[in-house]
């Protein structure tokens, strides 16, 4: 039985957000890995459409009031937390009303997604990261779930590469159908190299695809999960080019199933 220490950062996770494979993995994989014996951590954002009474959020005062500056803007970190008592687990939440108050996730109405989500996944990533400093907790693994949870590999492989409680962790990306179909804003690549990352590494984002950044992600990464049956082939084969380890595809229905994802955190580990 391991003993890892496993950082959750999702996109989603039910039931706060619907279920579909994405949400319901992030779910299950959270308290199957601690019924393995690893210690976890497991966040996503606090999108305005989270009922906080019916899921009985909370704010948790010593983590909140930090005041995160990127590129000069000041925006400040709220942690919220809500418990699923059916799997023992407890749920963090990062909130902004700048960047999580609207009743959307990562699209309007007419499904396009919204110009600023390039700064809200930034607040996320820094987010997260800036909380778990704070608690002074040291992931063996940082596992990311979505596409939305993508700046954390890079903030880790740069801002946070000397920080003593983040530097040693080993990075998972999984892959899921999921992709956002108009190119990021441009000033991504900007607010990226004002937060540390080398601007010559950032000049990969030639433009801001889903398939570019996915790229460079994997780059930083350690180890690539196909959490979706049609994840990104190309993705995949482009991990495995990289001299990554890559977990194919796992069947929920597949008896093993968790003890996969367990041996994948052993292997990288």
């Amino acid at each position: 039985m391991a003993n890892n220490k496993i950082l959750y950062i999702c996109q989603q996770i039910m039931p706060y957000l619907p279920e579909n494979e994405e949400s319901s993995l992030c779910r299950q994989l959270s308290q199957a890995m601690q019924e393995h014996g690893n210690e976890i951590r497991t966040f996503m954002p606090r999108y305005g459409c989270v009922n906080e009474r019916r899921n009985q959020l909370h704010e948790v005062i010593r983590l909140s009031g930090m005041n995160l500056i990127i590129n000069d803007d000041d925006h400040q970190l709220i942690i919220k937390v809500s418990s699923i008592p059916s799997a023992r687990i407890q749920i963090y939440f990062i909130d902004n009303d700048d960047f999580f108050s609207r009743k959307a996730v990562l699209t309007n109405e007419e499904g396009k997604e919204f110009e600023d989500n390039h700064a809200r996944m930034i607040f996320y990533a820094r987010g997260v990261l800036e909380t778990v400093k704070k608690l002074q907790w040291r992931p063996t693994i940082v596992h990311c779930h979505g596409w939305f949870s993508a700046v954390a590999p890079l903030y880790l492989r740069n801002m946070f590469k000397d920080d003593p409680v983040l530097c040693d962790s080993k990075i998972v990306v999984s892959l899921y159908e999921d992709k956002f179909s108009t190119p990021l804003n441009a000033e991504f690549v900007e607010k990226l190299v004002g937060e540390g990352v080398k601007s010559e590494d950032v000049s990969k984002l030639a433009t801001l695809s889903y398939e570019n950044l996915m790229r460079f992600v994997i780059e930083n990464a350690d180890g690539v999960v196909a959490g979706s049956e049609h994840a990104d082939k190309a993705l995949l084969d482009y991990a495995r080019e990289c001299g990554k380890r890559v977990l194919d595809y796992q069947s929920p229905e597949d008896e093993n199933f968790y003890d996969n994802y367990d041996r994948f955190y052993e292997e990288l580990v």
